[in-house]
């Protein structure tokens, strides 16, 4: 079987159309939506910050979302040579080592990007592309562990970026009700990513990847997952209700009152009725994020 080389000849610049393609636009829409939840939760004024707000879009989707497609491409070429080989990097149209300049320079011009939005935007920044590389490079590798690589994607698509979009708003750090509830709606996208695991039991077991499926098996780790989505939303509502936010809490509550019912379904076949789910479930899911920002924002009127 040939081996994929990076090859020190002389490669064609890649064209645009295929840099996109690796940057892969569709996943970008996660963590926008989360920053939009940050940018909400504050309960700041839109009208002084919308140039920022223009900057957090860009920084949590092409830049730091984007770069972090072009690593995992990048340390899974030699895989995706044989699983997906009309990717953009094995299938050649981005050649040579193309695909590390671009991680790279999505890297560093993340950084520079956060660094105009403040001293917290870009902690943040630098938190999610070392999450980047640390989920697919080695030493680290962390997408290999069923514990360590959905907590990292979980914390960058859905804690960080919420945290940048609140940051951006007030200028410096969020309030302790703002943190505590975009790190519980964190641990709960941990059980979101790992469905996502359900349709490549085999191939994990084959390359060794320590996915919960694979470690717990099916039945015990669609379980987990549900638990694992379902208790931060209950915390979640404990902390609106707390705060008197009461028209948020009760349509959290019924938000996931639709998932607790969804949920029997996807445990009796998981492999087969995740994408079902995810297009139920993990939507009722999301929109109670935006119900949560909306109520910590005092945007409900209750």
């Amino acid at each position: 079987m040939a081996r994929l080389t990076v090859s020190h000849a002389f490669v064609p610049v890649p064209r645009p159309r295929d840099v996109v393609e690796l940057l892969k636009p569709i996943t970008w829409f996660p963590p926008i939506w989360a920053f939009m939840c940050g940018v909400v939760s504050s309960g700041e004024a839109w009208g002084p910050r919308w140039p920022f707000i223009l900057l957090g879009i860009l920084l949590t989707g092409p830049l730091v979302c984007g770069t972090s497609q072009a690593v995992n491409d990048w340390f899974d070429r030699h895989v995706d040579a044989i699983n997906q080989p009309d990717r953009p990097i094995p299938s050649g149209r981005i050649a040579g080592n193309w695909g590390l300049r671009i991680a790279c320079a999505g890297s560093l011009i993340s950084l520079a990007a956060a660094a105009l939005a403040g001293a917290w935007v870009f902690g943040a920044t630098c938190l999610a592309v070392a999450a980047a590389w640390a989920y697919s490079a080695p030493p680290f590798r962390a997408k290999m562990s069923g514990i360590w690589g959905p907590g990292l994607v979980a914390i960058s698509y859905e804690g960080l970026t919420w945290f940048t979009g609140a940051s951006v708003m007030a200028g410096g750090l969020p309030s302790m009700p703002v943190l505590a509830v975009l790190l519980l709606y964190s641990l709960g996208a941990h059980g979101i990513m790992t469905l996502n695991d359900f349709k490549a039991v085999d191939g994990d077991r084959a390359m060794g990847i320590r996915s919960l499926p694979v470690t717990l098996g099916i039945a015990r780790a669609v379980r987990v997952a549900c638990w694992v989505m379902a208790l931060p939303q209950l915390a979640v509502i404990a902390i609106l209700l707390s705060l008197g936010h009461v028209g948020a809490g009760a349509i959290v509550g019924a938000l996931l009152a639709g998932q607790l019912a969804l949920m029997p379904r996807l445990i009796a076949d998981p492999v087969g009725r995740t994408p079902w789910y995810n297009a139920t479930g993990t939507t009722l899911s999301v929109l109670g994020m935006l119900v949560s920002a909306l109520g910590l924002g005092g945007v409900l009127p209750i």
